[in-house]
């Protein structure tokens, strides 16, 4: 089989979408600061950029009944500015929600018979209608650039930014302290998702304490090198979270990774494990596998050292999309009347 050169995108939240779409309709289905003022008026539109996430640190422990099976997790989230965009409407009352999914890269988002309904961000609206007392009588369109089923928290974003939109949308004006205990309910990483920037993440990576630029640990991540420009090697292969868990149950850790699921994802997936040596080869500060995989993420200190991982990617054919972003980074919210 012959390799597949790989695209480079150089993102910005304000990217141009709508190549393929798959769009479900049902009438009878019932920046994140410490406050989100609403206007006095009902907007009819709103529109929020959700960033991607990665994990600068993953330990994994043991699962526990209480939490359905889940593991116990001690994780760094940052977010990436790879962005979804989710845009809500209102809708005549009584009419339903409708959820419309577009972009270049769909995966099994696209296939015929993916049940929209449990789609994370129909979820999200329905958990916000229910807080509410509302019907969720609201039009979605998420337009998707975060890779889908890669580690890089596409879903939760997606939630994130449906929970920031109703919010706005419905003028709740809801706290996001509420936001992200709705969040919690629906996954492990969404309550992040709601704020973005650098947070550690606690319980099964629902309990959140944000990590502030100015902080201490802040300001260390960032000398570590753990901020500024960001290369993300994709792949249009995906990865299970439930099997590289599975794997990780058998085969443990890597002595050395700061990502326990790394090697279980380098194991069912070993084009990541290449594409992590190179781009530390080089020059990478940083380099491992995103959450669960299999994306790999790759800091780098400047533009000299970003163009050689880039050649370092594209000439061993080591991933099949190439991704520049800036990390950490956080969602935006646009209304429209």
């Amino acid at each position: 089989m012959s390799a597949i050169s790989p695209t480079l995108v150089r993102h910005r939240a304000s990217d141009a979408a709508a190549i393929a779409a798959t769009a479900v309709n049902t009438a009878n289905t019932a920046s994140a600061s410490d406050t989100l003022h609403a206007s006095n008026a009902t907007p009819l539109t709103v529109s929020v950029d959700c960033p991607a996430k990665t994990n600068l640190v993953l330990h994994v422990g043991p699962t526990h009944e209480e939490w359905g099976g889940r593991h116990e997790l001690d994780t760094i989230y940052c977010a990436v500015g790879v962005y979804d965009t989710v845009t809500a409407t209102a809708k005549q009352p009584g009419a339903g929600f409708s959820l419309a999914i577009e972009g270049a890269y769909l995966g099994d988002l696209a296939s015929s018979s993916a049940d929209m309904r449990r789609n994370h961000a129909a979820l999200a609206l329905f958990a916000m209608a229910e807080a509410a007392g509302r019907e969720p009588d609201v039009a979605l369109t998420i337009t998707k650039r975060i890779p889908v089923g890669a580690g890089l928290g596409g879903g939760s974003a997606d939630a994130a930014a449906t929970l920031l939109a109703v919010n706005r949308l419905w003028d709740l004006n809801w706290p996001v302290a509420r936001l992200r205990a709705i969040a919690a309910t629906l996954g492990a990483d969404m309550p992040f998702c709601v704020t973005g920037g650098i947070a550690r993440g606690t319980g099964f990576g629902e309990r959140i304490t944000d990590i502030t630029p100015d902080s201490e640990q802040g300001l260390r991540l960032a000398q570590e090198g753990f901020a500024g420009q960001v290369l993300v090697g994709a792949y249009q292969s995906q990865l299970s979270t439930p099997e590289v868990y599975h794997t990780f149950d058998v085969v443990g850790a890597g002595a050395q990774d700061a990502n326990h699921l790394q090697a279980s994802a380098v194991s069912l997936h070993p084009r990541s494990g290449q594409a992590i040596e190179a781009a530390t080869a080089a020059g990478a500060r940083h380099a491992f596998v995103s959450g669960s995989g299999p994306s790999v993420v790759a800091f780098v200190p400047d533009d000299t050292v970003a163009d050689q991982v880039i050649t370092a990617w594209r000439d061993e054919a080591l991933v099949d999309r190439i991704i520049r972003a800036i990390a950490p980074a956080k969602p935006s919210i646009g209304v429209s009347h």
